[in-house]
């Protein structure tokens, strides 16, 4: 499955293709029942805004399928992309009554919403909701950390290969596959956004995109769609630690 091609909307929890990974991944039968009583699905098309920044938010979502942006104003105008929401990721915040990025989709997008109260009154009762999204929330901290290092002490080409290996591993775990191989996805970023996520400008982000195509580290076909020939040479050039890495 690609992360950002469109698709219908699951009818049953049980057929949702980011179920092993939501915030709903270990919840037991009647857990999930009292969750499909107050889920409901939205679509949103590629450019559109699913909500603006400082937008009360009734609801929180998991996205199920495709690719959203999270955006920051400053004052005098300047906009600064500050994440990305890939399938499985959770949107919004129990206990916060407002939006604190844009956000918007970059791709045609579907996400499984439910009502922020009862969500969060189950979360008081349902350990299994709770403990999940603890985690969830845990792996955002770190890969917000490992972001730091990436903007702040990477060169050009790690950066890019970074942002590469992020997408990878996320489109083989949802393939339930691990990372390792050879590997291949649809790259949901234009390479303008991939400058602007990244704090390059486009012309360097065409530069090391092409030299890791000479390089053989990717291949490149129609439509943005990327061609992995072995994970772990991508690996070798995001100056990560053989044992570490980002956290996808």
């Amino acid at each position: 499955m690609s992360l950002h091609a469109p698709k219908l909307a699951p009818q049953d929890c049980g057929d949702c293709p980011i179920r092993h990974r939501a915030v709903c991944s270990r919840c037991e039968a009647d857990e999930l029942a009292r969750l499909e009583e107050m889920k409901y699905y939205r679509s949103f098309q590629a450019g559109q805004t699913v909500i603006w920044s400082g937008d009360r938010m009734d609801f929180v979502a998991s996205v199920v399928t495709g690719i959203a942006t999270l955006t920051q104003t400053m004052e005098d105008g300047r906009r600064q992309m500050v994440g990305l929401l890939l399938p499985s990721d959770f949107v919004g915040r129990p206990g916060r009554s407002t939006a604190p990025f844009d956000v918007t989709a970059t791709t045609d997008l579907v996400m499984c919403c439910f009502r922020k109260k009862p969500f969060e009154d189950m979360m008081n009762v349902t350990p299994h909701v709770a403990q999940r999204l603890l985690e969830m929330t845990l792996d955002e901290l770190d890969a917000a950390r490992e972001w730091m290092l990436l903007l702040g002490r990477k060169t050009a080409r790690e950066k890019i290969a970074s942002l590469l290996a992020i997408i990878a591993r996320r489109d083989a775990g949802l393939r339930l596959r691990a990372a390792k191989g050879s590997l291949h996805f649809d790259l949901p970023l234009t390479r303008e956004e991939m400058a602007d996520y990244l704090g390059l400008t486009l012309e360097t982000v065409s530069r090391q995109m092409s030299a890791l195509k000479r390089d053989g580290v990717i291949e490149m076909e129609e439509k943005r769609r990327i061609v992995v020939p072995d994970f772990d040479l991508l690996f070798d050039e995001t100056g990560d630690d053989t044992d570490g890495g980002m956290v996808a």
